[in-house]
């Protein structure tokens, strides 16, 4: 112990006793933070009419009532497909945008890229005020393709982000040679750049599909007739009564974005993605 608490914790002499606040302030983060979640699990499997924690006895009867309630089925599928098409979207759109912000030369990419990200620094709820408006002129209200295109705006920045990162550690030329021996721009990218940042890619479309699956204040104002979001009726029903099949729901959506975050580690990285 005391020769770990002595040894180098980077390339600089800073040992790992030098960083033990910081290791410890870590942790106080991660116990905060996973709390909740600690506390949410157990409450999902009481058989209480109410949110009763710790469970005085348990039962699955919650997570009956979700699987077997049209209406929850029918916010779920909704929610995965607005998730996924949000995906399809943001992604592609949000790497070529950072792929010509990185090579453009032009005098107004930092303005460009200010306009990119500025759904993610101004609120939400003005952007879901904006969308309101728009789509009800343009008839896209409580629609999927409306869901899908104000979740886009807001995955769109987090695209930009992660992938422009991953681009500026990545040596162009590379390209540049595949270029200077007659493949087309595109398909340089397409065959050695694209690789390279593979897993800056997968991660982008896994957070532009958890930016819409766990979107609520958007989907307030714009989802809801046929096409109502999970969360959406999480935040009614929390609103209205205090229905414990809240917490089964959460339970079900902490599992599947862990078990998302899992497999883009283990299929994001590779050869290429090291």
């Amino acid at each position: 112990m005391l020769n770990w608490l002595k040894s180098p914790a980077s390339e600089t002499q800073i040992t790992h006793g030098q960083r033990l606040w910081l290791y410890a302030f870590a942790i106080l983060i991660m116990i905060l933070l996973v709390t909740p979640t600690l506390i949410v699990i157990p409450m999902s499997f009481s058989d209480s009419q109410y949110l009763e924690f710790p469970p005085e006895k348990w039962s699955l009867r919650w997570y009956d009532n979700y699987f077997s309630s049209p209406e929850w089925m029918q916010a779920t599928v909704t929610s995965l497909k607005a998730a996924f098409l949000t995906m399809l979207v943001a992604t592609p759109v949000g790497v070529v945008a950072a792929y010509g912000l990185h090579t453009s030369r032009i005098a107004l990419v930092r303005l460009a890229f200010m306009l990119l990200i500025t759904p993610m620094m101004v609120p939400v709820v003005l952007v879901a005020i904006g969308a309101f408006y728009a789509f009800v002129k343009l008839n896209l209200l409580y629609s999927l393709t409306g869901l899908v295109l104000a979740h886009s705006i807001l995955a769109l920045p987090l695209v930009v982000i992660v992938t422009g990162s991953a681009l500026k550690s990545y040596d162009m030329n590379q390209e540049l040679a595949a270029r200077s021996l007659g493949a087309p721009r595109w398909k340089a990218f397409v065959t050695v750049t694209l690789p390279q940042i593979r897993f800056a890619v997968v991660t982008a479309a896994l957070l532009a599909f958890l930016t819409s699956f766990d979107e609520v204040v958007i989907a307030m104002f714009i989802s809801g007739g046929d096409n109502p979001t999970l969360t959406r009726n999480m935040f009614n029903a929390l609103r209205d009564q205090i229905d414990p099949t809240i917490a089964a729901i959460s339970t079900i959506m902490i599992v599947v974005t862990s078990l998302m975050m899992v497999l883009a580690q283990l299929f994001g990285r590779g050869p290429a993605g090291k």
